[in-house]
């Protein structure tokens, strides 16, 4: 079974602009990923870094809305060393430190996808993970059938 991490923007991608047609498909392939956590046929890995960038955000709705996806996780990644020091690898690549922390979890979390709308973390090429958007992964899961 795969599991994925997704990351804060990613999470967040339903209350952007749908207007713009990208957005919009991004949208629908990141709520076709959630029905299939939701279904189990995929398995959700939450983080310490997801918990507190969504309690930072300023709108309730949003905030109360994506911290559910918490409780419907399989795994939880705790703050460790190994994190920090997988973080900071990370960012010598020009990773911001909050993004390179997201994608760290992953890793620390043995997620096979990190899963993110952000243009920069999606030319991230580390042999340890899949970093790609909704759409792709949607796209690699229908060619493992």
């Amino acid at each position: 079974m795969h599991r994925i991490y997704l990351d804060n923007c990613c999470y967040n991608r339903p209350y952007d602009d749908q207007n713009q047609l990208a957005i919009w498909l991004e949208t629908q392939a990141k709520l076709h990923i959630q029905s299939m956590v939701l279904d189990r046929s995929i398995e959700l890995a939450w983080s310490f870094i997801l918990t507190y960038e969504n309690s930072r955000n300023i709108f309730s709705n949003k905030r109360t809305a994506i911290s559910k996806w918490e409780s419907l996780s399989s795994v939880f990644i705790e703050k460790s060393e190994f994190i920090r020091i997988t973080a900071h690898e990370i960012m010598a690549t020009g990773i911001k430190a909050a993004d390179a922390a997201h994608v760290a979890c992953a890793i620390a979390g043995q997620c096979n996808y990190f899963i993110t709308v952000d243009k920069r973390l999606l030319k991230l090429n580390d042999s340890r993970i899949t970093v790609c958007n909704p759409i792709e992964f949607i796209n690699l899961l229908n060619d493992d059938k």
